[in-house]
């Protein structure tokens, strides 16, 4: 009786340890076939030249083809569930955005729980949006903005890309911390939004930087503040709206995200990957050119980074009322 106890462990111990075995070979082995990099944008914003600076050095690092496939729609959500339902096998990935964060609470029937079905591999980098005004509105500073909005009720509008985008809900956890008074005038699309601030049609937005800065170069528009904890590499001499409103802090969000349940190997084997694209010089400079303030990092990092910015933003858009659908 004894023995067959013991055969019956020992077998039980092999049976066990072979799929370990066998996943692990597999993560080894990964990649060995093209990946796909779902951008959840349109082709040719920030957002696509991110991810196409990535898949060409993990192409060049990991042996194999990783090519972008661009699935706009429905606010990222379209690429989002493409990945969501892919096999977690590490060859469908996801360029996380802050849309991926703020949708959560901004769409009221998702198929997917973005925290929960999708493990963020590891943060890219964090842009801060700039808020910025047309010349002819007085102000400055920030606290002469604030001054500038309570005197002129209900006659600044501010501009986004669209109901529930980053820089929308900049603006509106601005609104939250200040108290300030302005109407929001959304957009389809950045652009659009862009080219009504410099014409004057609206007063104020929270834009990203690299679509703004060339503007402020110009004189066209006025920076009043970088919406990060830190300021920019890139306009060192503009403060941030944390300095005038204490525990302000807004950001755009990249990273990258695969299937939940993607074997930890794999998990492993991107971030790896990831955090040495990060590290190189000439990588930094370009994304400080995009406006971005290199993150990196572990994957725990990145996955509590997504709660806490998922919980954040509920907040922001409760305040707001918005919703999409």
């Amino acid at each position: 009786m004894a023995l067959a106890r013991r055969q019956f462990l020992r077998l039980a111990a092999v049976a066990t340890a072979l799929p370990m075995g066998a996943h692990s070979a597999f993560a080894q082995a990964y990649p060995s076939h093209p990946v796909r990099v779902v951008v959840p944008v349109a082709a040719g914003g920030a957002t696509d030249i991110l991810g196409r600076l990535l898949v060409q050095w993990l192409t060049e690092r990991m042996g194999q083809p990783f090519v972008v496939e661009n699935r706009p729609g429905a606010g990222g959500n379209i690429g989002t569930e493409t990945v969501v339902r892919a096999a977690p096998d590490g060859y469908t990935l996801l360029l996380i955005q802050a849309g991926n964060v703020i949708n959560t609470s901004l769409y009221n029937n998702l198929s997917f729980n973005f925290p929960r079905d999708i493990v963020t591999v590891t943060a890219i980098s964090r842009p801060p949006f700039l808020m910025s005004v047309h010349p002819f509105v007085p102000a400055k500073t920030v606290t002469e903005f604030i001054a500038y909005a309570n005197a002129n009720p209900g006659k600044v509008n501010m501009a986004s890309a669209g109901v529930g985008t980053g820089n929308h809900v900049a603006g509106e956890l601005f609104k939250m911390h200040t108290g300030v008074q302005m109407v929001h005038v959304p957009y389809r699309g950045g652009g659009p939004a862009l080219i009504d601030l410099v014409g004057g049609q609206v007063q104020v937005m929270f834009g990203s930087m690299p679509s703004m800065i060339q503007y402020v170069r110009q004189g066209t528009l006025r920076p009043l503040a970088v919406t990060t904890r830190v300021r920019s590499d890139v306009l060192p001499d503009v403060p941030t709206v944390g300095e005038t409103v204490p525990g302000y802090e807004a950001s755009d969000f990249y990273g990258l995200g695969a299937p939940k349940d993607t074997p930890p190997e794999i998990v492993a084997k991107l971030n790896e990957a990831v955090n040495a694209w990060l590290s190189d010089p000439a990588v930094k400079a370009r994304l400080a050119d995009l406006g971005g303030m290199v993150t990196g990092g572990s994957t725990a990092d990145a996955g509590r980074l997504v709660v806490e910015e998922t919980e954040k933003w509920a907040k922001v858009v409760k305040f707001a009322g918005a919703k999409a659908d």
